[in-house]
């Protein structure tokens, strides 16, 4: 009996399909689209206007965005975790009218009233903690909340009028105290030429980035923000991570309240009014950010300077302030075509 041989030739596995070129220029138009636009209109600004490509103006526009980048960075701890924070205009404003009651109704130093300023950050934060992992309630409901209660407070502490020195007292006496030289150069100072909240914003962002994208407890904080119930699983406290989150978005908010005092001189009861929508914008930007699709310190600090950028131009093109309003909500609108639309669209 003899037996044969098989002569089947064994196939080799199919190489996997190529990509397609219009596959690649969506994924190059959702990684990189937000870092052209940044650098297509620096680069259109500087061409046209020649007071834009100077130094000073540079270090100006980073020194603009500096409170609500930081108050950005704080919003995107939250928004790592799930949620949002949007009491940090009020926070940083709270943190204005701290530093004022501090210093010239109290005559206060500048230290004193930087230690206030940022235990009134934390306490806030700690309320919100409160609120959302004790009690439950929804972040973005819980922070507005605060926020309101904030700016009640706020305006209690100084019978709802701005605080300046010299001023007479609600007891008719005359503030003893005044915004202290060195208070004063947290934002009008400078170091080897550089404004000194450059230089903060500078090194809170690297921090922040260790903090979120090299330590275990940053990626704990993705991953609640990914899938809390898993992580619970898993063994992590998400109650106690999420309160950390919160309260370090409060002690950054505060942090951006003292470069605001340090900036306007006065307890101004309207400061940080304007801030929320710029942090909450910078934070949503920064999704886009080399297609990440996910909140990260280094995107909140690019989309910072892209509204630098886009209020810097147009102020020196002459364009008045609500056209740079609409600017502003396009560019937020087009990042979030890149973070939202398009990658989901890569990803079906």
């Amino acid at each position: 009996m003899t037996t044969t041989q098989s002569t089947e030739v064994p196939t080799k596995a199919a190489p996997p399909p190529a990509t397609s070129p219009a596959l690649r220029g969506q994924s190059a138009v959702i990684k990189y689209g937000f870092i052209f636009v940044t650098v297509t209109l620096f680069a259109y600004f500087a061409l046209s206007e020649p007071s834009f490509r100077d130094s000073a103006t540079l270090l100006d526009t980073l020194r603009y965005v500096s409170v609500a980048a930081i108050l950005g960075l704080g919003v995107t701890l939250t928004m790592a975790v799930g949620g949002i924070d949007m009491s940090v205009g009020a926070v940083a404003g709270l943190g204005v009218t701290v530093a004022a009651k501090t210093m010239v109704s109290y005559n206060q130093v500048g230290l004193v009233a930087i230690l206030a300023v940022i235990a009134a950050g934390a306490l806030a934060g700690l309320l919100n903690a409160l609120l959302i992992v004790v009690l439950k309630i929804p972040d973005m409901l819980a922070t507005l909340g605060t926020m309101f209660v904030i700016q009640g407070t706020k305006l209690v502490l100084v019978d709802g009028q701005s605080i300046t020195p010299g001023m007479t007292q609600a007891d008719g006496s005359t503030a003893p105290g005044k915004f202290t030289e060195g208070f004063l150069r947290i934002d009008r100072g400078t170091v080897l030429g550089i404004p000194v909240s450059v230089l903060i914003f500078g090194a809170l962002t690297v921090v922040a980035w260790v903090f979120l994208a090299r330590t275990r407890w940053g990626r704990v904080l993705y991953a609640i923000g990914a899938n809390p119930e898993a992580s619970r699983l898993a063994g992590i406290r998400v109650g106690a991570y999420r309160a950390l989150a919160y309260v370090l978005s409060g002690v950054l908010a505060s942090i951006g309240g003292l470069i605001l005092a340090s900036r306007i001189g006065q307890g101004d009861v309207s400061a940080g009014t304007s801030q929320l929508l710029e942090a909450v914008a910078v934070a949503l930007v920064g999704t886009s950010v080399l297609g990440r699709g996910r909140p990260n310190v280094w995107g909140t600090a690019l989309g910072a300077v892209l509204i630098g950028i886009i209020t810097t131009g147009l102020t020196i093109k002459g364009l008045p302030y609500y056209t740079q309003d609409v600017v502003e909500g396009a560019v937020l609108i087009l990042a979030l075509i890149f973070s939202f639309t398009l990658s989901k669209r890569r990803t079906a």
